[in-house]
């Protein structure tokens, strides 16, 4: 299903939400969904209807939706994708797959143990692998294929295509232990995620050349070391296909075979109801579509009309009769086409919701989050006062509840970027930047310089205090230096860019009350930079970043003799007598400026049918701004150039988009948080920090925690880095992406995984019950 989500080097999920527009039902609430404290946060548990394997009836085909047909199956390159994953994870090993906390374990399938056991004056993994653990052509996984794959990914030969190479580079040796079962891996430098490693691990005919490595694995591969074995991958049908591995030495799958179809998500419902497939994931319409297919009643305890025609009431209905049966001969046969067109509809609608009744609606939440990002590069958001100020303008609790309230899921504000709800390291420290406060948020953008008095052009387009305009002034004896002596016409009108309607632009507070006289008429409020003080050294603190004597250890050239008062910061002063204009009428605050220059931010959102739901959360985010003098002037791109064009390349001031999470943060989540560092052509390298706002602290917090072979005290690391990225105010986390997945009724253990890494030997068709009908396992 199509969602505008960002990759972290391999393959990541993408999911999409869409919120019912019609009808009042909502999917009920989330059995087993729990609300803990900042160190735990809102959690739901994985909905996968599990059952034990002598509950599974042996043999049937499980048609699962995927996107498209991957690119290519090596995991390891630049456009490995969704289905990429999904389809490795059951053709070949993963070491240490994920439980469903995020936590990754041991596989025994494959390995007897893995430890540190020596820390000085090298750290050395030993690996024993199982002694059953066997390639699809016979041949034992050993030592060669760690050795294969770490010369492919060290980034040491560049004729390897590799997107990546985090670990892998710190590996010094690889050599055979005691015996042929025994790995053991030495490193040059200490590697806290070393169990990132080798997942997925190919076998060294794929990773031990560069041909075999850029090109032999992207249509096939000849030997695999999982549940199933890849058949064949059909590019005319769209579909991949694994059948069971007859080497498999684990418990064996239950199915026959396991067919990957690429289906569009706006082609889902269809295919769901002529029963093409048995999982997909789905958005919420399509799940509330399915749940009324199941019998959802409305609020008054009534089946919910469903469909075309509806929403049609009787005097509707008996006005269209009329029109279909009167006199007028040309009126009368358009309206009876009409009628004719709205019943094949229905009853189309009807077959549908019909084929729906064989599947259920399996949810969680996704192992991804949605942020939304403020480009630092240039502008107004260079400044960190004003995306401070941005961050306290939002009631994140208001956003998260339109996206996860409806579908009866957790509904809590994200409080960290590296950890998700519910794993080990998750610590909420949201309260390093503090939450909505909308005096807070005026101080800082006042403190800033953006007033509404510098938002006003004077009449001859000089800027305010400039000499031409004072001398222009004393001519007509106006005081033209002085903010608020406008006539209510400048400031406004053509000095405003208008956009075309059909440029798919428009300006939120635009054409507003009050815009030529923001304040509402002469007002002299003292603005409250006290409290801007306040909020920039405590917020600093609260991050970690100021000694005792109030100097942040990370930005000492920006330190002078007058921010080392007490319990001051940098920029935490606004000028004596800075005026503050007092509320419109309608409680929202006119638009801001600085030097005639108007505080407009460019929202960038994606225009697909597939992203309704970031469409709906950034019109809220455009009014929580507005009401604090931000205008927000909103472009609509296409998903396909959304990322690549906008994102990637820093073209936006504010855009929502989201990261999928991980286990090892140390090393997935730097690059996306690594401070920007110059190019030689003088741009920035950027690495995947699209927000382009970073420290040297938090990079350092990153590299001692990657190093950190104590896990305390690495997850210590991980949460005070966090804490200065919420302080850095770059990006902002609001919600847990929701995990819709349809699935086949009859089907057990398969559904929303949540964080858990799926168990494909254990998907089946339930075994029928002693007086029910047999299950159709052959689909």
């Amino acid at each position: 299903m199509s969602h505008v989500g960002v990759p972290r080097g391999t393959a990541r999920k993408r999911r999409s939400l869409a919120l019912l527009t019609t009808g009042v039902l909502t999917l009920p609430v989330l059995a087993g969904c729990s609300s803990d404290d900042g160190a735990t946060g809102a959690t739901a548990p994985q909905d996968v209807a599990a059952a034990g394997r002598n509950l599974v009836a042996e043999g049937g085909t499980v048609n699962w939706a995927v996107d498209a047909l991957p690119t290519t199956l090596n995991a390891f390159q630049a456009d490995a994708d969704a289905t990429t994953t999904r389809i490795t994870g059951a053709l070949l090993p993963t070491l240490f797959p994920l439980d469903a906390k995020g936590r990754p374990q041991l596989n025994p399938d494959y390995l007897e143990s893995a430890k540190v056991v020596e820390s000085e004056p090298r750290q050395v993994v030993l690996y024993r692998l199982n002694q059953q653990a066997v390639w699809s052509d016979g041949r034992e996984i050993g030592a060669p294929d760690f050795v294969a794959q770490w010369r492919a990914l060290s980034g040491k030969d560049s004729a390897f295509w590799t997107a990546r190479n985090a670990g892998y580079e710190r590996i010094e040796k690889i050599e055979r232990g005691a015996d042929d079962l025994e790995v053991r891996v030495t490193f040059a430098k200490p590697y806290a995620d070393w169990r990132s490693l080798f997942s997925p691990l190919y076998p060294k005919d794929v990773t031990g050349s560069p041909d075999a490595f850029n090109d032999g694995a992207r249509t096939t591969l000849k030997a695999t070391s999982g549940p199933f074995r890849l058949r064949g991958v059909d590019k005319a049908t769209g579909e991949v296909t694994l059948v069971r591995n007859p080497r498999w030495w684990g418990s064996p799958a239950k199915l026959d075979s396991l067919v990957f179809r690429a289906v569009a998500t706006g082609d889902r419902t269809e295919a769901l109801a002529a029963g093409r497939v048995d999982v997909a994931d789905v958005d919420a319409a399509a799940a509330h579509r399915i749940a009324q297919a199941a019998g959802g009643k409305g609020a008054d305890g009534q089946p919910l009309a469903q469909g075309p025609g509806a929403g049609e009431g009787p005097a509707a209905a008996l006005r269209a009769w009329a029109v279909a049966h009167g006199s007028n001969a040309k009126a009368a046969a358009a309206a009876r086409a009409a009628r004719k067109k709205t019943r094949a509809a229905a009853d189309a609608y009807a077959a549908e919701q019909a084929g729906l009744r064989a599947y259920v609606v399996r949810k969680s939440l996704d192992p991804a989050y949605t942020q939304l990002a403020l480009n630092g590069e240039s502008g107004p958001l260079a400044d960190d006062r004003v995306r401070r100020a941005v961050a306290r303008a939002l009631d994140r609790q208001e956003l998260v509840d339109t996206v996860l309230r409806p579908l009866g899921l957790p509904a809590r504000p994200l409080g960290s970027h590296l950890a998700l709800a519910g794993q080990p390291a998750y610590k909420d420290s949201s309260d390093a930047l503090g939450g909505q406060d909308t005096e807070v948020a005026q101080a800082l953008l006042a403190d800033a310089g953006w007033t509404p008095e510098g938002a006003v052009k004077k009449s001859d387009g000089t800027k305010a205090g400039s000499e031409a305009g004072k001398k222009d002034a004393e001519k007509k004896g106006t005081g033209a230096g002085k903010a608020g002596s406008t006539d209510g016409k400048t400031g406004d009108g053509a000095d405003r860019r208008e956009p075309a309607l059909d440029d798919g632009l428009y300006i939120v507070g635009d054409d507003k009350p009050g815009d030529g006289d923001p304040a509402g008429g002469a007002t002299h409020v003292l603005a409250p930079a006290p409290a801007a003080a306040f909020h920039s050294s405590a917020l600093l603190r609260q991050a970690g970043y100021l000694s005792e004597s109030g100097i942040s250890e990370d930005i000492p050239s920006r330190v002078t003799a007058q921010d080392k008062r007490p319990g001051g910061a940098a920029g935490a002063y606004a000028p004596a007598g800075t005026a503050a204009p007092a509320p419109a009428a309608d409680g929202r605050r006119g638009p801001l400026g600085k030097d005639g220059k108007p505080l407009t931010l460019r929202f960038v959102l994606p225009s697909g049918p597939g992203s309704e739901p970031l469409r709906s959360v950034g019109d809220k985010i455009s009014a929580m701004l507005e009401s604090v003098g931000i205008r927000t002037e909103i472009t609509k791109v296409s998903d396909e150039s959304y990322f690549q064009d906008h994102i990637a390349s820093g073209d936006y001031d504010l855009a929502l988009y989201s990261w999928p999470a991980t286990a090892y943060p140390a090393t997935d989540d730097r690059p996306i948080f690594a401070k920007p560092v110059p190019a030689t052509d003088g741009s920035l390298l950027v690495e995947q920090n699209y927000t382009r706002v970073g420290t040297d602290h938090i990079d350092q917090l990153f590299d001692q925690a990657v190093s950190e072979l104590d896990e305390d005290a690495a997850r210590d690391l991980m949460k005070q880095a966090d804490a200065r990225i919420w302080a850095a105010a770059g990006s902002i986390p609001l919600y847990q992406r929701p995990q819709l997945v349809a699935a086949n009724r009859k089907l057990a253990n398969v559904g929303a995984f949540g964080f858990a890494t799926p168990h494909y030997q254990d998907i089946g068709f339930k075994k029928p019950q002693a007086a029910g009908a047999p299950a159709n396992k052959k689909k």
